[in-house]
C-alpha cells in the first residue's frame, strides 16, 4: 500500500470530509514535509483537529496515523531529489546537536533491523555463498562502498569472487556475462535505488544465477528479483545515505561465513601475515 498512497488518496478524495480534503489538499502537495508530522502537528497546519487526521488515516484503510506516517516516510525515500532530502533534513535535525541526532539515528537503524531481520534467510545466505560457484558482488553509487567492503574481506576468504565494477552499463554486463547456474551474485542498493543495479539482478535471474539482495525493504524493487533478500534500514537523515545499518549486517555475514571455513581462512591469514611482513604493508608499532 506504501508505494500507491497517493494514488489512494486521489481515488478516496470525492468520499472525504471538508476537513479531510484539506489534509489530502496538503500531502499530496507537501508529502515530503507532511512525513515527519505528528498528527496534532499536521492538523493545526491545516486548520482540522488531530482526530480528523486520525480518522483520515482510518479512511484510507490504516490502523492509525503513525502507519499513515510510515507509509510516507517510505515514499518519500524513493522519490525525494538530494536537493528535497537536504530541505527535509534541515527540518528535521536540531543544527545545535547534529553528532548526537545522526549517531542516535544510525544506533536507532540497528536496532530496528535486528529486531525485523530475517534470521532463516540470513542463514541461508550464508549456505549458499559457501556453495557458490562463483561470487558475484555489485554494488553501484554510494552502495559501491558497501560492495567494495564485502569484496575486501570475500576476497581473503575465496577464491571465486569478483567485485563488478560498475563505472558504465557496458563494462557491467560484460563483467557478468557469464552467469550460469550455481553461480551467486550479490546486489546492493538503497533508496533512490539504482537502475543498473536492478537491470544487472534482472539478467542475473534470467540467467540461472541465484540472486542474492541487500536493500532496505520488502517493498524494494530488488526484492522481486531476488531469491533471497536481507533487508536493513537505511535513512536519510541528510542527502547522505545513513549506511551504517546494511554494513553492520554486512560485518555479520563476512564473521558468519568465516567461521564456517575458519580452518581454511586461519591458513589463509598466516600466509598473509607473512606477506604483509616481508613488503612492510602495515606500520610496526614501536618498540619500548
Amino acid at each position: 500500500m506504501n508505494t500507491n498512497l497517493l494514488n489512494k488518496i486521489e481515488e478516496e478524495y470525492t468520499s472525504l470530509s471538508k476537513g479531510q480534503k484539506r489534509i489530502a489538499d496538503y500531502i499530496l502537495k507537501n508529502y515530503d514535509k507532511a512525513s515527519f508530522m505528528t498528527a496534532s502537528k499536521l492538523g493545526k497546519l491545516v486548520g482540522v483537529s488531530e482526530s480528523t487526521v486520525v480518522r483520515f488515516a482510518a479512511e484510507l484503510g490504516y490502523d492509525g496515523y503513525p502507519q499513515l506516517q510510515k507509509a510516507l516516510q517510505e515514499i518519500i525515500r524513493v522519490r525525494l531529489t538530494a536537493v528535497q532530502r537536504l530541505e527535509v533534513a534541515s527540518n528535521r535535525v536540531d543544527e545545535e546537536n547534529i553528532l548526537q541526532t545522526v549517531l542516535t539515528s544510525d544506533m536507532e537503524k540497528i536496532k530496528v533491523t535486528l529486531e525485523q531481520i530475517d534470521r532463516s534467510a540470513f542463514q541461508k545466505t550464508v549456505e549458499t555463498i559457501l556453495s557458490a560457484k562463483h561470487i558475484y558482488i555489485l554494488g553501484v553509487r554510494s552502495s559501491a562502498a558497501l560492495a567494495s567492503f564485502l569484496g575486501f574481506y570475500f576476497n581473503l576468504m575465496f577464491q571465486n569472487v569478483r567485485l563488478v565494477h560498475t563505472s558504465s552499463v557496458s563494462e557491467m554486463f560484460e563483467q557478468i556475462l557469464n552467469l550460469e547456474q550455481g553461480d551467486v551474485v550479490i546486489g546492493i542498493s538503497f533508496p533512490r535505488y539504482s537502475k543498473r543495479t536492478i537491470q544487472a539482478l534482472q539478467y542475473a535471474k534470467d540467467s540461472g544465477a541465484t540472486v542474492i539482495s541487500l536493500t532496505d525493504s520488502n517493498h524494494s524493487p530488488l526484492v522481486s528479483l531476488s531469491d533471497i533478500a536481507l533487508t536493513a534500514r537505511s535513512d536519510m537523515v541528510s542527502f547522505a545515505d545513513s549506511l551504517v545499518a546494511p554494513l553492520s549486517l554486512i560485518n555479520a555475514l563476512i564473521v558468519a561465513i568465516s567461521m564456517q571455513k575458519k580452518d581454511e581462512v586461519t591458513r589463509n591469514f598466516e600466509k598473509l601475515e607473512e606477506i604483509w611482513e616481508e613488503y612492510h604493508v602495515y606500520e610496526k608499532p614501536a618498540e619500548e
